[in-house]
């Protein structure tokens, strides 16, 4: 009897062991499946754009021609929807196509886990705009904080169980920078739009933006009224300044409009004209600050030659 039990846990032990191995890719398998579009929800608070750019218009062709090659990742809400956590370019692009499924990897993942791996998938991209780093850093490090204070997670394979106070060096192992770096970039966050805005599209530099990040956001939108009056951005010296100010409690609207009224350092004379119609029928011969003189000479050039025009027609 007892033999005839050995026996049969013997038996079953290494039939639970075949039939694992046997149904692992079938197991994984199952959890690729086609779904209904209209039951995917974004990721809340994605910090991700999905630009309508000429790569988009790429993956439209492939996506209409070949379908989704490489399953995007959800998981299943409480209310039964689904949550997309990579793959928002393909569902862009398959809402492009005229496709109503999508074919999506399910998987059993708590929010700070969905975190983790939504910022990770999407930071493997080529380009990443300093916005998107900065929320995205933002939101992996507080997933990554609440996790290390939880005790019932470690044994998942996502999960990194941290101390607070080494959270942003962690971090800055993971996606390859350093935890002052971290810390910068999260600073953008508290920029107002505008001027985040333009921290993305290279008129404002990034260290300077660090520094305004500390200006309250009525002095932020001071500051960016005298940016569009004078015509420029803050260095970062003056950056420095006016945090300077605000912590000393002197940085009033008039500051403001002074500091961004100083000279720079090597600065370069500013253009006389932005308009390429104009600029490129400017000699490079003609010397910087001599533009409005050029364009004047040409303009009286222009006017006696229309009169004489005028004189032959009588």
């Amino acid at each position: 009897m007892a033999r005839s039990k050995r026996t049969g846990i013997e038996l079953t032990a290494y039939d639970d062991l075949f039939e694992t191995d046997e149904s692992r890719a079938e197991a994984n398998l199952s959890k690729i499946r086609e779904i209904p579009i209209s039951e995917i929800d974004e990721f809340p608070d994605h910090p991700f754009k999905v630009l309508m750019n000429e790569d988009m218009e790429q993956l439209v062709e492939s996506v209409s021609r070949s379908g989704v090659m490489t399953p995007a990742t959800v998981r299943q809400k409480e209310d039964g929807r689904y949550e997309l956590i990579s793959g928002h370019r393909r569902k862009k692009a398959c809402e492009l196509a005229g496709l109503e499924t999508l074919k999506c990897e399910v998987k059993e993942l708590t929010h700070d886990e969905a975190i983790i791996i939504m910022v990770e998938s999407n930071l493997q991209r080529s380009v990443i705009l300093p916005s998107e780093k900065a929320f995205a850093y933002k939101m992996r490090l507080e997933a990554m904080k609440r996790q290390g204070q939880r005790s019932d997670i470690t044994s998942s394979p996502v999960a990194t169980k941290l101390q607070s106070g080494r959270s942003d060096t962690e971090l800055g192992e993971l996606v390859g920078e350093s935890k002052d770096q971290i810390r910068r970039f999260i600073r953008l966050t508290e920029l107002v739009p505008e001027i985040l805005q333009m921290v993305d599209e290279r008129q404002i530099a990034f260290r300077p933006a660090v520094e305004i990040s500390y200006l309250s956001e009525e002095q932020q939108y001071t500051l960016l009224e005298a940016m569009g009056y004078n015509d420029a951005t803050p260095s970062l010296a003056q950056a420095i300044k006016m945090k300077k100010f605000m912590q000393e409690g002197k940085l009033t609207d008039e500051v403001i409009q002074s500091i961004m009224q100083e000279d720079k350092p090597n600065q370069k004379e500013k253009p006389a004209f932005k308009d390429e119609r104009i600029t490129k029928l400017i000699p490079k011969s003609i010397p910087r600050g001599q533009e409005t003189d050029f364009v004047v000479k040409a303009l009286e050039f222009y006017n006696r030659h229309l009169q004489r025009q005028r004189g032959q027609e009588r």
